[in-house]
């Protein structure tokens, strides 16, 4: 039996095998995190198509595995070739058992809390997956993928403000919860989040104000400041925005500063936010990635 996987190399096969619409909500910024992160268009297309005795030959894999978890129930080896083995099956209510188990044995790992919110919503199990994700919340509250995979769902919906009162909640109880460990909550990921909510359902008024409060907390992050650029250009304030994109240029990654310029340059054109059209960049959106 091979090695043991990292969930994220999981999360790697998962995307070649689920039809991820809907699950992560287009950020205002996901044009810029594109590069290091995988599409799920682009990998639907690599998706080899399995021959008869292939599907015969994972099936038999799989049942070998399960008459390991048998004996050895906690295996965790066995249960990510189960899991590994049932997602190239395309079996996605098969990888929930494996996922389940896997996400109680690895508590501190919330990976596989989030692969197992993600595919009960796969397959429209919306009750389950939201479960899934306020239980990696309570223990970890500063979760942003979590964070930001119950916001998509409950935006899906279309409960807009129990998205934003979950957001505001968590914003609310940051400060304490950073007094005791620091660095739990990541104050300005989650005013991100809630901005981006905010300018999906238009509300640019509350958006430009919780992207103020994060760029008068953080300033040397450009992400708040790119943000509300997009959100002034958006709106037709060009003269607003141009100095904001320049102070975003200024304090971005070298990576990211001809991407900004490129958005900075482009004529206005309609929003890109709304939670029909979905990637997962967010987890680099929301990162500490902001030197």
């Amino acid at each position: 039996m091979s090695q043991k996987r990292s969930p994220w190399i999981i999360l790697v096969l998962v995307l070649t095998v689920f039809t991820f619409v809907g699950l992560l909500m287009v950020p205002l910024l996901g044009g810029f995190f594109q590069e290091n992160q995988p599409s799920a268009g682009a990998n639907q297309g690599a998706i080899p198509t399995i021959s008869p005795q292939e599907r015969s030959e994972l099936e038999l894999q799989a049942k070998g595995y399960e008459l390991v978890l048998q004996r050895e129930p906690d295996n965790k080896t066995a249960l990510l070739e189960l899991l590994e083995t049932r997602l190239k099956l395309g079996d996605i209510p098969g990888a929930i058992t494996p996922l389940e188990r896997l996400a109680q044995l690895n508590t501190d790992q919330t990976e596989y809390g989030v692969l197992l919110a993600q595919a009960k919503q796969q397959i429209g199990d919306r009750e389950g997956a939201a479960q899934a994700y306020r239980s990696i919340l309570k223990s970890h509250p500063g979760d942003m993928n979590a964070l930001q995979g119950l916001v998509n769902l409950l935006l899906q919906q279309s409960r807009p403000e129990a998205a934003i009162g979950l957001l505001q909640d968590t914003l609310k109880t940051a400060v304490p919860i950073n007094e005791i460990k620091p660095g739990t909550v990541n104050v300005a990921s989650v005013q991100l989040l809630l901005g981006e909510v905010y300018a999906t359902q238009k509300r640019y008024t509350e958006a430009i104000a919780i992207y103020d409060q994060s760029i008068k907390g953080n300033q040397q992050d450009w992400r708040p400041v790119l943000a509300k650029a997009l959100i002034l250009k958006e709106q037709g304030k060009i003269a607003e925005a141009e100095p904001l994109f320049k102070q975003a240029i200024s304090l971005a990654p070298a990576k990211y500063k001809d991407q900004i310029k490129q958005r900075a340059e482009e004529s206005s054109q309609p929003p890109t936010s709304s939670p029909s059209n979905t990637t997962l960049d967010r987890r680099e959106t929301l990162s500490n990635d902001s030197q």
